[in-house]
């Protein structure tokens, strides 16, 4: 299926500028300074609770992207005043119509957004063109009339007018966005404020949510190519389910760091809110045999894994686990860690943990030394693959295990 088409985007923006430009002689424009004329009345933007319900919001919404906020971005306290935020998403499913949600979970200060467009067509929330986002909270836009197509790019703008920080971002996105001030655009790897894509389509019955860490946000795979793995999976699917990524690198499931809170603490919000949710695939663990402090009870992590099911399952939604992938020749690699991760993967394939799960550590290593990675997948520092290493892992789901947990014969399914 296509990847990200360079010439499509600068299509995109010349015509996102074009539009902008029409609306600056209406007095609406994007891309200026800070603003010369009063800023709204507080009382006529939306007023943003968690969650928040849009208004006219019927019909099937399901998610085409989403990303995991992941902190408060360093050298932000005052946030961008006066500067338009540009992120770059690529969609797995699309819609006749879009809806986006705005976090401010790592603000001090509430977020003022007086202007937001999706493709250049308007945003409003709760009928108004602005929003106020409580500082720890977020919004959910009005449905948008946009026509939103599978498998492609999708930009997202919107003004902060006034100091209000600091941002909450996710970084090393592997996907080029950009930040205007009204005199220069700069390229950026970050995605800010911006955690969720929702299209409506009736004809797609949920998304599959992905939580994991390095290895699902796709550290090591080539940047504005789409190939980390859940990409892969995406592609795989054609359209049959939304694929919504919320890999942190560098996460851990069982404890909070510089990377993101703790998979545990997170699920809830990343995984089990995401709109049309029906299964999750749970790729966490490594960072905590690897990294200090490292956990040496496999019997912790896998209570952590089975903890992630059994709410999934609670909530009505299939489980599926991946198994934690070799990293021997990595600087924290001991045959004591190694061990570690070893006694997982036995617990996930006895099928005592999760509904199914996809054996990452068979499709990455090494036949010859398999507590290395593959030579073919390996980024270059054993633990991280390359665009084939994706690839490898993405082709490795089964998309049949992705179904709801049925009784009813296979060839009913999905």
């Amino acid at each position: 299926m296509p990847r990200r088409p360079g010439y499509a985007l600068l299509i995109a923006l010349l015509a996102g500028t074009a539009a902008l430009a029409v609306a600056a002689v209406l007095g609406t424009t994007l891309f200026t300074g800070p603003l010369a004329a009063p800023l709204l009345p507080a009382e006529t933007h939306a007023a943003a609770r968690n969650p928040v319900a849009p208004a006219d919001a019927g019909g099937n919404w399901v998610a085409t992207w989403t990303t995991a906020p992941v902190g408060a971005e360093p050298g932000t306290a005052s946030g961008f005043p006066g500067s338009t935020i540009r992120n770059v998403v690529h969609t797995s499913i699309g819609g006749d119509a879009a809806r986006i949600t705005l976090s401010n979970l790592f603000g001090t200060v509430p977020l003022l957004v007086d202007q937001a467009t999706v493709n250049t067509r308007p945003v409003t929330f709760g009928g108004a063109t602005g929003v106020t986002v409580a500082a720890g909270a977020q919004v959910v836009s009005d449905p948008v009339t946009v026509p939103v197509a599978p498998d492609s790019d999708l930009r997202v703008d919107f003004r902060t007018p006034r100091a209000g920080g600091p941002v909450t971002y996710h970084p090393n996105t592997h996907q080029t966005s950009f930040l205007a001030d009204g005199r220069t655009t700069w390229s950026t790897t970050e995605w800010r404020y911006l955690t969720a894509v929702d299209v409506r389509n009736e004809a797609v019955p949920g998304t599959v949510v992905v939580i994991g860490d390095s290895l699902t946000a796709g550290s090591g795979s080539t940047t504005d190519t789409n190939s980390r793995w859940p990409d892969v999976l995406a592609d795989r699917l054609g359209g049959r389910y939304g694929v919504a990524n919320a890999g942190i690198a560098g996460n851990r499931l069982l404890t909070e760091g510089s990377a993101g809170q703790a998979g545990t603490v997170r699920f809830e919000r990343d995984v089990l809110s995401v709109a049309g949710a029906r299964t999750v695939i749970v790729a966490l663990g490594i960072n905590d045999v690897q990294q200090a402090p490292q956990e040496p009870d496999a019997g912790r992590i896998v209570a952590g894994l089975r903890t992630l099911a059994e709410q999934a399952r609670a909530r009505g939604l299939t489980a599926v686990g991946a198994t934690l992938t070799p990293f021997q020749g990595f600087p924290t690699w001991t045959p004591e860690r190694n061990a570690v991760r070893l006694a997982v993967n036995e617990q996930i394939r006895s099928g005592s943990v999760f509904d199914a799960y996809a054996d990452f550590d068979e499709a990455v290593r090494d036949p010859a030394a398999p507590n290395r990675v593959r030579a073919a997948y390996d980024s270059g520092d054993h633990l991280h693959f390359n665009d084939a290493g994706f690839r490898a892992l993405g082709e490795r789901v089964d998309l049949a295990s992705l179904d709801p947990v049925r009784t009813t014969p296979d060839s009913d399914r999905l």
